[in-house]
């Protein structure tokens, strides 16, 4: 399997919106589906990692496809609106080792 950059991730996703998908849903559509992907990857998490049990139409439900569903809705929300992931990744990441260089570090919590 190729490995895939961010980058690439939001080229592919453009290219089958507009081939195959005709066009992207409008922006609060797919924000409303992302809700909803985000719902079934947490219905399953629930399920695998929590007290609840297995209903029958959880059955052949995958982890990884759940989540690739959600990535894929937030790829075209980026798309839609002029986010480039790769450059909001890096930029999190600055933020977040600025603000959190000790946080984690000294808390009893996590120790």
């Amino acid at each position: 399997m190729n490995e895939i950059t961010l980058a690439n991730a939001q080229q592919q996703v453009d290219q089958w919106i507009k081939t195959v998908g005709v066009k992207y849903f409008s922006e609060l559509t797919n924000l409303g589906i992302l809700m909803e992907e985000v719902g079934e990857l947490s219905r399953l998490m629930v399920r695998m990692y929590g007290e609840q049990s297995f209903k029958e139409s959880d059955k052949g439900k995958v982890l990884a496809d759940e989540m690739a569903d959600v990535l894929w809705v937030l790829i075209c929300l980026a798309n839609q609106t002029g986010v480039n992931l790769t450059a909001a990744l890096h930029k999190n990441f600055e933020k977040k080792n600025i603000r959190d260089a000790d946080r984690h570090k000294n808390n009893d919590k996590l120790h």
